[in-house]
C-alpha cells in the first residue's frame, strides 16, 4: 500500500473512487515507471498493453503524417489516465517531454479490476467525457481563432496544469502570488513544437510569443519560461 499511501496525485487521479481496501488491491496489480525526456512509453498502431496514471512530469500524445511528420494531438500532466483500456490497439504514441513518473498497469489486469470496481469505471467515463469536451474546445481553438487567441489559450491552459508559484522575490508568499494572478512556469515545448500543436509556423509563434511580452500580458524570463504577468489581458487575447 506505500505507494499509494505516498502518491501525490492520489486524491486528483481516477483511483480516487477507490477506497482503501480497493486501493490495496490496485496496488498490487501496478507498479511505478521512471521516464526520461524523450522516452516513449506506448507506440501508435501497436497492441495495446499498458495503461497509467501520470504522476510527475508532462508526457505528449502523437500520431504519423503520411508524409512521415509527427503531429502532437494531446498532452497529459500529473494525474491524467494515459492508455486504452477496453480497447486492442493504442492509437497514438505517448513520449514524455520532461522527466516524468508513471503508475503502470497492465491493460488486461486493469480492464478486469475496472469491472469488478464499478466506481472506477464511473470515474473513467467521467475522464472520457471531460476529455472529449476539452478536444471540442481545441477544435474551436485550431478551426476558428486568430493566431494569437491561439497561443494566448493555450498559455492559460499551461497555466493551470503546470502552475508553480510566481518569483519570490516579487511577493511575501505563495498566497500573495496566488491572489495577484501572476504565474509562471517552465514550457515543456520547444517553439517548434507549440507551432506544431496550434498549427502555425514558428515564425509566427515566435512573433506571438514577442507580441504578448510586449502588451504586458506575458513575461519571458527564459525561452522556455513563461509568467503571465495580466491573467485578465491574456484572457481577453484568447478570446474568452
Amino acid at each position: 500500500m506505500a505507494a499509494c499511501d505516498t502518491c501525490i496525485v492520489r486524491n486528483r487521479a481516477i483511483c480516487a473512487a477507490l477506497d482503501h481496501d480497493e486501493l490495496a488491491l490496485l496496488n498490487q496489480i501496478g507498479r511505478r515507471r521512471n521516464l526520461s525526456a524523450g522516452e516513449s512509453l506506448m507506440w501508435e498502431g501497436e497492441d495495446s498493453i499498458l495503461v497509467a496514471n501520470v504522476i510527475e512530469g508532462v508526457l505528449k500524445l502523437s500520431t504519423g503524417t503520411e508524409d512521415g511528420r509527427e503531429q502532437i494531438v494531446g498532452v497529459v500532466y500529473p494525474s491524467d489516465f494515459i492508455g486504452r483500456p477496453f480497447g486492442p490497439t493504442t492509437f497514438h504514441g505517448v513520449t514524455a517531454l520532461t522527466d516524468a513518473r508513471v503508475c503502470l498497469f497492465g491493460r488486461s489486469d486493469f480492464d478486469a479490476f475496472a469491472r469488478a470496481h464499478p466506481a472506477l469505471e464511473h470515474k473513467l467515463l467521467e475522464r472520457t467525457l471531460a476529455e472529449l469536451d476539452r478536444t471540442r474546445r481545441w477544435m474551436l481553438l485550431l478551426g476558428r481563432k486568430s493566431a494569437g487567441e491561439r497561443l494566448a489559450s493555450f498559455l492559460l491552459e499551461l497555466s493551470e496544469r503546470l502552475v508553480i508559484p510566481a518569483c519570490a522575490h516579487a511577493f511575501d508568499d505563495e498566497t500573495a502570488a496566488a491572489e495577484s494572478g501572476l504565474r509562471r512556469f517552465t514550457l515543456p515545448f520547444s517553439r517548434q513544437q507549440i507551432a506544431d500543436v496550434l498549427g502555425l509556423t514558428i515564425e509566427t509563434v515566435s512573433r506571438q510569443f514577442t507580441r504578448l511580452k510586449a502588451e504586458g500580458a506575458i513575461d519571458l524570463p527564459s525561452r522556455r519560461e513563461v509568467a503571465i504577468v495580466d491573467r485578465r489581458l491574456l484572457e481577453a487575447e484568447a478570446g474568452n
